[in-house]
């Protein structure tokens, strides 16, 4: 059991979220940087037009938009969200995310304990 919390992006180092996920054409790409039964950490890459359909979660999701521009849907109510904004998707509440152009983002889910 390691008792390294936070993966995948390096210690004690000033890094730029948004260049630690690369745009691939045709993919949304993934990072894990944390994952546990209370929290889960994880940057995005979205190419244009790439798409997570809907889909709910048993923890608050919070999205920071890092660069770029996403629509997210939530409960049927679209948001648009510009770098530097963030949305809570409350638990259980069905959501979305679509890229009308490239972006990044950082999704932090929050889980009951």
């Amino acid at each position: 059991m390691s008792n390294v919390c936070i993966k995948n992006i390096n210690h004690e180092e000033v890094v730029s979220l948004a260049g630690q996920v690369e745009i691939m054409a045709g993919q949304v790409v993934s990072k894990t940087l944390a994952q546990n039964s209370a929290v889960s950490i994880t940057l995005f890459a979205f190419a244009k037009g790439e798409e997570i359909s809907s889909h709910d979660s048993n923890g608050d999701a919070m999205v920071t938009v890092l660069e770029g521009t996403g629509r997210f849907t939530v409960d049927g109510k679209d948001y648009l969200l510009h770098a530097g904004e963030t949305l809570i998707m409350p638990a259980k509440k069905p959501h979305a995310v679509y890229a009308q152009e490239t972006f990044k983002m950082m999704l932090v889910v929050v889980f009951p304990q």
